[in-house]
């Protein structure tokens, strides 16, 4: 079974860029959201399949939101690099000092169950043993990034940075994921913990790789897609950042993985 990481659980796609499977009578069909909204959307680099209208902004790729206020800053309307199953990165990132490391921490709501505290250790562990310039630290609350419950069709839901600071929220459906392992769990919030620190899917210009259906060009602007040096031209069935994800399945991070955080962080 397929998980999808927007929607359903029948697909649990995780994605890690995930996109929905099951239609929630809260959230909008594509049909209903203005061509002007899509237009934007794909201005900045996303698809415009499957986007679901939610609170205070809209889902893309299964698992991205975008906030009305990102929507409507001015974006560059040149397209970036076409690749094909490749690690990709946005334009924004994680601020570094010089020399220095950063430490970001990540709080989880005390209304998620405990299991998804023992995941979320797992993804910070996985994190931590990459050695990068970045670490990631538990807190009890208020963390930079906050693992909070979501209601919707989808499994979980992050952004991307913004001025130099991480996105600071991922969303879980709790309901959707379902009673999956804990290293599916830990994948899913790794992935996102993913997209929080800039990364797009590996699989960004053929979601079908993971997901199934049919492939589709995104295209690119300063939100971007761009290839991260060293890592592969053809496809990586394995990275932690594919769109889509079976049910059971674990995603550590793979060599092209650790090449591609390495290179960023």
């Amino acid at each position: 079974m397929k998980l999808r990481n927007s929607i359903t659980i029948g697909t649990l796609m995780l994605v890690l860029g995930f996109s929905g499977c099951q239609q929630d009578p809260e959230l909008a069909q594509k049909t209903d959201i203005p061509q002007a909204t899509l237009d934007k959307i794909y201005q900045m680099g996303f698809g415009t399949n499957d986007v679901q209208q939610v609170d205070n902004g809209y889902l893309v790729e299964g698992d991205i939101f975008l906030s009305e206020s990102v929507l409507n800053d001015q974006h560059d309307q040149k397209f970036l690099r076409i690749g094909e199953t490749e690690q990709y990165r946005t334009t924004n990132l994680v601020y570094i000092p010089s020399g220095s490391k950063r430490t970001i921490t990540v709080s989880l709501a005390s209304k998620l169950p405990t299991s998804y505290g023992d995941a979320l250790n797992e993804a910070i562990k996985r994190y931590n043993a990459e050695n990068l310039l970045i670490t990631f630290q538990r807190v009890a609350s208020n963390g930079n990034i906050q693992i909070v419950n979501g209601n919707g069709s989808y499994l979980a839901s992050a952004g991307f940075p913004s001025g130099g600071n991480p996105y600071n929220q991922v969303k879980v459906n709790t309901r959707s994921i379902g009673n999956q392992p804990l290293n599916t769990v830990a994948s899913i919030l790794a992935h996102e913990m993913g997209h929080c620190i800039g990364f797009r899917h590996t699989d960004y210009m053929n979601r079908a790789y993971s997901c199934g259906g049919s492939a589709t060009n995104e295209g690119a602007s300063t939100v971007g897609a761009i290839l991260i040096p060293g890592t592969p031209s053809g496809p990586d069935p394995n990275s932690w950042m594919l769109s889509c994800i079976g049910s059971g399945m674990n995603r550590p991070f793979n060599a092209n993985d650790r090449t591609a955080l390495s290179y960023l962080y």
